[in-house]
Formats: C-alpha cells, structure tokens, sequence
C-alpha cells in the first residue's frame, strides 16, 4: 500500500503539488476571519475563544504534532547529527522571522483591514525576495522580470496609496497609512527576508526537519514575546475544546496540507514551475475571500490588483522565455511567496 502511494505521488507533476499548496495559501487569511468570527460568536464569559493569539499558538501546536506524526521517521539522531551550525543557524532564523514575527503581523492585520488588502499588499514579498536574491545569493534575471517586479511594486503603493476610507488609520510621513495596511506591508517584508534563509536551509536540511523544528521555535516564540509584551489572560481559552475542534481542522487540512504540498512541489519543480504557481496567489486570495466572506474589492483594490497583475504577466514571459533556454542547474529550492502560509 505504502509502495503504491509513492509510485502515485511519484506520478504526480510538481505543479499540480504547487497549485494545490498556492489555493489552500490564498485562502488560509479568509478562513483565519471566519474561524474569529465564529469566536465572536460563541464567546467564553466575554472572551472570544479564537482569538488572533490563539489561533497563531494552537494551529502551530497542531501542526507541530501532525509533522512529527507524518516525519517520524526523520527524528532520530542520526539526522541531526547531520546539521552544521549554519544549518542550525539557519533554521532559528527562518523559525524567528516566518514561524512567528511574519504571521503575528499578518493576523494583526487582519484584525485591522480587509483580507483583500492583505493579500495584494502581501504581493510585495515575491518581488522583494527576488531583489534579496539578487543582491545576496548572485540570482540572475531578466530585465522583463526586473520591470514586472517594479510594475508590482507600484501596484502595492497604489493599492495603499489611493483613497479607500475603510481601514483604522494613522499618520505616517504625511500620508494618511492604515494600520493594518502597515501590518500588512510589514508581514510581507519579514517573509522576503525569511525566503532567503529558508532557500540555504532547504538545501541540507530534510523538509520533516525544517517543517518541525521551525513550527516549535516558532510557536515558543510566539508565546514568550506574548507573555512578556501582555498578559497570561491572552492564553485563557488555549484549552478550550471548542478552539481545539477548529484547529484540528485548520491545522491539519489547511496548514499542513499547503505546506506539505509546498514544499513537496518545490523539491520536484523547476523556478519558472514555482513561479506559474505562486502567480495565482493574489487572483485566488481575492477570489476566496468574495466567495466566502462576501468581501468585494474597492477602487484602489482593483486598480492597485490590476496593475499587479500586469508585472506578474510581465515576470511570467520572461520566467517561461528562460526556462526554455539550457541552463547549468535547475533551481528546485526557490520558495516564492504566496502570501501567508498558514501560521508557520
């Protein structure tokens, strides 16, 4: 049985692992709204039991006993005695930066702005990663790639930028910046960088490893800093059986699933493959969050997504013009953003 489930998975292009992952991605924002929606409303003497914190903590929990389950077999010591300190060093910082600064910014904002502003703005992370690429791992591009980049870009200030009304807002050099919109931006920064850390860590380090140990560092983090920058009452419900109910459900299907078929996906396909992919993230994120949150995208939404699209189309002729060129290496480990995968 075990034989023939590999011989499928084997028959399985990458693609498809990085489509279904980039779906399940772009939805994961909408479905965090729903989840504290349904915690509004069903509160535990006044408190919602699926709060922002306790979704961040609890799915990482989940997520950290299901990776241990289905990479069993990668924790022993042979294994890790195979790490190298930059290895290690590696890992603590992607652990650090997207298993617990990135998502914490991105469910604060959500708490403050639309999902649709939240997944346009997180589209500054792929072409940020890209120039971090550039400028630290010798990445070369071409030149449509680079214009498609600085196309994007000027459609993430657009989506900011242009009159929209709808989010808590606060001054910030003049310009009139939502909070949230901040977040946002910023959750999308860390997750750049964290990209590059996360492509020298996958080179050496088996995905059940990095999965597991980045979940933990991440999730001790996380509760720390809580505890620290707050107070214990933020972790009240933790326990609540009504909480764990959904977040078996989120952390298993959602998180898990996505990032099993990530990185299944980036370690069977090509960058011009990983690329395709993660180009549907902003069409899928705002698609998922009209269909189930009825969430209809504003003026500056749709002329800030329209043009991000166009850079996304220019980065795609130039990746599939490429990719049909003889070239040394395939790069297989590329991990280009999607937006927020999960809560790790």
């Amino acid at each position: 049985m075990l034989s023939n489930l590999t011989a499928l998975r084997n028959r399985i292009p990458g693609r498809a692992y990085l489509l279904a992952a980039v779906i399940i991605f772009a939805a994961s924002n909408t479905i965090v709204r729903i989840l504290t929606d349904i915690g509004a409303e069903n509160p535990i003497d006044g408190r919602n039991p699926i709060s922002f914190c306790n979704v961040l903590f609890v799915g990482n929990l989940v997520v950290l006993m299901v990776l241990s389950s289905v990479y069993r077999s990668q924790l022993n010591r042979t294994t890790f005695a195979k790490l190298t300190k930059l290895d290690w060093g590696a890992l603590l910082v992607v652990a650090l930066l997207s298993g617990a600064l990135a998502p914490a910014l991105v469910f604060m904002a959500l708490d403050l702005t639309t999902v649709n502003n939240v997944v346009l703005l997180g589209r500054i992370e792929p072409p940020l990663a890209l120039i971090l690429s550039i400028a630290f791992l010798g990445d070369r591009v071409g030149a449509l790639t680079l214009v498609g980049s600085a196309i994007s870009f000027f459609g993430v200030a657009l989506t900011v930028l242009l009159p929209s009304g709808d989010s808590a807002m606060a001054a910030t050099g003049g310009l009139m910046v939502g909070r949230g919109e901040i977040y946002a931006l910023s959750g999308a920064i860390v997750a750049a960088i964290s990209t590059i850390f996360t492509r020298t860590a996958l080179k050496n380090v088996p995905i059940g490893i990095f999965a597991i140990v980045r979940t933990m560092i991440g999730a001790a983090v996380f509760f720390v800093v809580v505890l620290i920058l707050f107070e214990p009452g933020h972790f009240m419900d933790v326990f609540s059986p009504f909480l764990w109910q959904w977040m078996l459900v989120y952390g298993g299907l959602v998180i898990v699933g996505g990032q099993l078929c990530w990185f299944t996906g980036l370690k069977v396909s090509v960058a011009s493959e990983v690329s395709l992919a993660s180009s549907f993230a902003p069409i899928a994120g705002v698609l998922a969050a009209f269909l189930l949150l009825g969430e209809a995208p504003t003026t500056a939404q749709y002329i800030g997504g329209a043009v991000i699209v166009i850079g996304i189309v220019c980065t795609q002729i130039d990746v599939q013009r490429r990719s049909r060129q003889p070239r040394p290496t395939a790069t297989k480990e590329l991990d280009i953003g999607v937006g927020f995968k999960g809560t790790s």
